[in-house]
């Protein structure tokens, strides 16, 4: 195994240990537990709340386990100083990053497809249809996830934990406006702003690209050609962000 795989397993295995992801995914079954209440409330539309609410949670949680675990990975080995006995030993900075990203990408997936079978067996209990269109969504949640991982990452590399978990909360705020304040930017009829709006839209990561939910949780499949450029885009973004973080912390004095 060579040393991304071993600082990979590592990550994988500290962050297994820490309790805020066994507590994220009770909060996402009762998150899921809820879908099902608020579904009795509602008499033509049980199937689509239950889903709907159910991939919200999926989402929601798997972007808090992103940012919160993601900003402290490099964080937690600055803090403890055991950075310096990690770079004295014949292993790169790049490997260092990409390892901890590798291993953290792998305990989301473990959270997400357990959060996925809770998922599934509250839509089987309950009757609701299950169709590969809430698969699809689920695709795209990881991929989304993905992204705000490696950009909880790249500002773990420079900043504090409370200033990475602000900007990464922000950039992904901005990810899922960026395309509806281009379209305002558009119809304002002003050069500048539309200029400006669209560096915006080119820098930040468009993640609404990746929220499939409301159309899945109904039943319509999105092509697989828009699926798989959804998740190509992401994929892309996210190796782009990591080769930045990488870059930066080789600059960084330990």
């Amino acid at each position: 195994m060579g040393a991304i795989g071993v600082i990979a397993l590592n990550a994988f295995r500290e962050s297994l240990r820490d309790k805020i992801l066994y507590n994220l995914v009770l909060f996402a079954g009762l998150l899921i537990g809820l879908s099902v209440l608020l579904a009795d409330l509602s008499i033509t539309e049980h199937h689509k709340v239950i889903a709907d609410m159910g991939l919200a949670a999926i989402n929601l949680v798997g972007v808090i386990i992103a940012i919160f675990v993601g900003i402290s990975l490099v964080n937690k080995e600055i803090e403890r100083r055991t950075i310096y006995t990690i770079m004295a030993r014949p292993i790169s900075r790049t490997s260092f990053i990409l390892g901890k990203y590798l291993g953290l990408t792998f305990t989301l997936f473990v959270n997400m497809s357990i959060m996925l079978a809770v998922f599934l067996v509250t839509l089987w209990l309950y009757h609701v249809p299950i169709v590969f269109s809430l698969f699809q969504s689920v695709q795209l949640i990881f991929v989304e996830i993905l992204v705000v991982t490696a950009i909880a990452l790249f500002f773990s590399t420079f900043s504090s934990s409370t200033l990475s978990a602000i900007l990464t909360l922000g950039i992904y705020v901005v990810g899922h406006l960026t395309a509806d304040v281009r379209t305002l930017a558009e119809s304002s009829g002003s050069i500048v702003v539309s200029r400006v709006v669209d560096a915006f839209y080119y820098v930040f990561p468009n993640l609404e690209l990746m929220n499939i939910k409301g159309q899945a949780a109904v039943g319509i499949l999105a092509s697989h050609q828009y699926v798989f450029l959804a998740s190509l885009y992401g994929v892309i973004y996210a190796g782009v962000i990591l080769t930045a973080a990488c870059a930066v912390f080789q600059r960084r004095d330990f």
